[in-house]
């Protein structure tokens, strides 16, 4: 029987303990899309305790903020609300969490919750009810003390380079400004351009969401379509000067139904006077939005990330008691990868296909997308169009195996840029050491069967290109 959680971990063959050891293991981290906060990295929050650092929970202006995942886990646990985002003691909640996660064999929260004592705390007894006190005190006494576990710290030791947050347009940056300013901070801090808002103009609070984005670029009002364009693109620019790498879209699904500038124009007015649209009349304005944008994009060399296939608050009463991004979300099904080649093959057509990152939360899509991308592939870059990770609920063992087959399979793996922790805590950078051993484990697997060569120049090319590389060339971070 092997032991747990040891040096080897998920590595079954020796040629996989000789990929991930001698070429992963030591590479830097690009952490290309997350939801961590840059004040909290200026600041260098010290966390006071483990459940501060895991579960998280009301924030000052009401929201909350905390790992939705770990939430997900004690719910199904069935912990009262009160223990999960309430205003219970800390070392009870985290205790809840800890019997919670006592059942959760198989889930990959079990392996990210002891890889992270393993890897941040140097902790390596698996967490059990029957040592959560001991845990509890070990780690804390490190959290309050131990140099090394600041929020600046702790991304140090995980060996990061990059990471792009998650940010409105009409953010101010304030603290992206602070960060570029300060010297003492070397990892890159990236603001990534988030304009959901500004695209959904068939959910509650578009108008009031146009008057924001006006006032971020002076101005009292958006009048028309191309006021919209012209306050995005002046966005755009500034998050380009405080070092834009990426834009992100989270949509539930993509839309393509092309439309004149005029009707598009007069959609968008009749919102704004508050008066009600169709289904059409709304992807009209989205794909007209996306088209702009797109081309911006590929202007600016800033990366294209279309989320989809998320049905969202699918809870209406918890969502009413807690807002949104609380683990109330699930997995949906859309058929719109026609729709996404379409978009891309109009940006295409006049030259203006940025380069896109496309991520389904139903891997039932992963082949659709994959041969999406061997159409709109180029010359521009290696690997311009990418099969993105295992996203949030395929954030597993077999989803990423799914995934990074159906890459293999369709695509070139060796040109993937790899993983993200798409994650709301620091210490989810143990989550890019879980996907290099998966991707080391696999590839090993393709050697020792005898499906790819034992050429050892070629598997450190892919092996490093993967962990590292390929995401620093694709972010411009070389």
């Amino acid at each position: 029987m092997k032991p747990f959680m040891d040096k080897d971990f998920l590595l079954e063959t020796e040629t996989a303990k000789h990929l991930f050891h001698d070429y992963a293991e030591g590479q830097p981290l690009v952490d290309y899309h997350c939801h961590i906060s840059p004040q909290e990295i200026y600041e260098d929050r010290r966390f006071n305790n483990l459940c501060e650092v895991w579960l998280g929970g009301k924030m000052p202006d009401g929201s909350y903020f905390g790992d939705h995942y770990k939430w997900r886990v004690m719910r199904s646990n069935g912990v009262s609300e009160d223990y999960v985002t309430g205003d219970k003691p800390d070392y009870e909640r985290f205790l809840k969490f800890v019997e919670a996660l006592e059942m959760a064999i198989g889930n990959p929260m079990y392996h990210w919750c002891n890889l992270e004592l393993h890897q941040f705390f140097g902790y390596d007894k698996p967490l059990t009810m029957e040592n959560a006190e001991e845990a509890w005190n070990f780690c804390n006494d490190k959290l309050q003390h131990d140099p090394e576990l600041t929020v600046r710290g702790i991304i140090k030791k995980a060996n990061v380079a990059m990471i792009g947050t998650t940010d409105d347009p009409a953010d101010s940056l304030e603290w992206h400004k602070k960060i570029a300013a300060d010297p003492t901070i070397t990892v890159k801090v990236c603001p990534s351009f988030r304009p959901d808002k500004a695209i959904n103009i068939n959910k509650p609070g578009f108008a009031e969401y146009i008057k924001k984005l006006a006032a971020s670029v002076g101005k009292e009002e958006l009048v028309k379509i191309t006021d919209v364009f012209d306050a995005l693109t002046e966005r755009l620019e500034y998050f380009a000067s405080l070092g834009c790498r990426a834009s992100d879209h989270g949509l539930d699904y993509i839309p393509f139904r092309p439309s004149s500038e005029s009707h598009v124009n007069a959609i968008y007015q009749r919102v704004m006077r508050g008066e009600e649209i169709t289904t059409e009349d709304a992807e009209k304005y989205q794909t007209a939005v996306l088209m702009y944008l797109g081309k911006e994009y590929h202007r600016l060399n800033i990366a294209m990330q279309l989320h989809y296939s998320c049905k969202r608050n699918a809870n209406t009463r918890m969502y009413k008691l807690l807002g949104p991004d609380t683990g109330f979300d699930m997995i949906s099904q859309n058929t719109c990868g026609g729709n996404i080649a379409d978009l891309l093959s109009a940006l295409d057509e006049t030259g203006d296909c940025p380069k896109t990152i496309l991520y389904s939360l139903n891997s039932t899509d992963f082949d659709q997308l994959g041969t999406v991308l061997g159409c709109f592939q180029s010359d521009e870059m290696i690997g311009k169009m990418q099969l993105g990770s295992a996203w949030w609920f395929l954030d597993t063992k077999s989803g990423m195996e799914a995934q990074m087959r159906s890459f293999a399979n369709l695509s070139l793996l060796g040109n993937f840029v790899g993983m993200l922790t798409d994650s709301r805590s620091f210490l989810s950078y143990a989550r890019h050491d879980y996907f290099r051993r998966i991707f080391c484990n696999l590839v090993g697997n393709w050697v020792e069967n005898g499906e790819y060569p034992n050429i050892d120049a070629s598997l450190k090319k892919i092996v490093e290109g993967v962990s590292y590389k390929n995401a620093a060339r694709y972010f411009n971070l070389q």
